[in-house]
């Protein structure tokens, strides 16, 4: 009878120990995983050196994947143990709402798709910072305190993207988002009167989902701030037009993937997003109503003032 104690540990290694050439197979799928996360969590941490075509977040991703295959080259006599252990993280996270096998699958896409399809900001040429037109009366207009105005804004969360997941630090945004997509659908162009400018409410809009840019403008903002968002209104030659703050370029390559991928798929589709960044290094997205989804095209880009609703 063999005496279990005097098995040598080198013994139970050799038994786990994966055979070639799968053992190298593994070993590139788990180096893969694993980089995604590690380097989700660099590109977001590290300066950007906005080098031609993003060479240096590729080479970034190459110095992980080099690193991470050679820790687990020197592992490869127990990659079992190893795989088993990621997968019970994995298990883990997607029980407790946290890291899991969706998480990666996200971050994996999102990482390929913003290195293949990165949103540039647009060209700006600001002649002058005029006076905004009309902005005691647009300010009184933007009626977010309004029981309508948030009783709408909240009706608009439940009717689109109320079931996104895995999101929640741009929960707001989806929901604003989804403001963007009621009023935007339902928005018919009425000119104002040819005596002068005509300043329609908030909840005056509301009736009728009709009216001119600043209309429209004004609904946009005072819903959109309604449910915590954060609004400006663009000024420009003969139009007025909402932006939403995203934040930073960071957040702008999140809001990106899921404008593109998930929120506005059709209506996106082969195109691209278009914002403004401020002196602060903060992105402006336009959801003007000629826009089909938030970041469509600008129905004019000079910028004569910019009205910022905090």
């Amino acid at each position: 009878m063999v005496n279990i104690k005097n098995i040598p540990f080198k013994y139970y290694i050799q038994k786990l120990r994966v055979k070639k050439p799968w053992d190298d197979v593994i070993i590139f799928v788990m180096n893969i995983l694993i980089a995604i996360p590690l380097f989700i969590i660099a590109h977001e941490n590290l300066i950007e050196l906005n080098w031609f075509f993003n060479i240096d977040r590729i080479l970034l991703f190459l110095l992980i994947i080099v690193a991470i295959q050679l820790v687990l080259r020197l592992l490869r006599t127990i990659i079992i143990i190893c795989i088993f252990l990621y997968i019970l993280v994995l298990f883990y996270g997607t029980a407790s709402g946290n890291y899991g096998f969706n998480s990666v699958y996200e971050d994996y896409d999102s990482m390929l798709y913003t290195m293949s399809d990165n949103p540039n900001p647009q060209d700006i040429i600001i002649a002058k910072l005029l006076p905004f037109p009309n902005k005691s009366k647009i300010i009184n207009a933007i009626e977010y305190e309004n029981p309508r105005v948030r009783n709408f804004a909240v009706m608009a969360t439940s009717e689109h993207f109320k079931n996104i997941k895995g999101y929640s630090d741009y929960r707001t945004i989806i929901q604003c988002f989804a403001v963007f997509k009621e009023i935007n659908s339902r928005w018919n162009y009425v000119s104002d009167p040819k005596d002068g400018d005509y300043i329609a409410t908030a909840s005056e809009s509301l009736n009728y989902f009709s009216g001119d840019c600043d209309d429209h403008s004004i609904l946009m903002a005072a819903a959109v701030r309604a449910i915590g968002g954060t609004p400006r209104l663009i000024h420009t030659k003969g139009h007025i037009y909402p932006e939403i703050l995203i934040g930073t370029l960071n957040d702008l390559e999140t809001v990106n993937y899921l404008i593109k991928n998930v929120l506005f798929e059709k209506e996106s589709y082969k195109k691209q997003l278009h914002y403004h960044i401020d002196e602060r290094g903060q992105v402006w997205l336009n959801l003007d109503y000629t826009a089909k989804y938030p970041g469509g095209p600008f129905l004019s880009e000079e910028i004569l003032g910019a009205l910022t609703l905090y």
